[in-house]
């Protein structure tokens, strides 16, 4: 069945750095597009950043452009989220997720802390 698996979260500092990392299995890893999703508390699901299956283009919403930076090892059947220039409103549960938008299966999340 469908696996994903996300690590690499954690305590950060506002204008820190983390890398997330989301281990996929049970499925054609290199045919699906990949995305990250966070949700911070008593808020919705929040679409992040997208990468896709074919060319490796990415989307990214407002507010991560230029800090956050999502990539893909189809190899390892692997994808990371690259986050630079951490700030406190980035503190959310982030989620892998099979499909673009983050809409699709998910994993259980990772927990990112921005705070001084």
């Amino acid at each position: 069945q469908v696996q994903l698996v996300e690590s690499g979260g954690g305590l950060a500092q506002p204008g820190g750095s983390l890398r997330l990392s989301c281990a996929a299995s049970g499925f054609t890893f290199s045919s699906f597009a990949m995305s990250w999703a966070r949700q911070a508390p008593g808020k919705g699901l929040e679409w992040v950043a997208d990468i896709y299956s074919t060319d490796s283009n990415t989307k990214y919403t407002n507010s991560v452009k230029g800090r956050f930076t999502i990539s893909r090892d189809n190899a390892k059947n692997m994808v990371y989220l690259q986050m630079n220039s951490l700030k406190p409103e980035d503190t959310a549960r982030y989620y892998c997720v099979r499909g673009p938008a983050g809409r699709g299966t998910r994993g259980q999340g990772t927990q990112v802390t921005v705070s001084s």
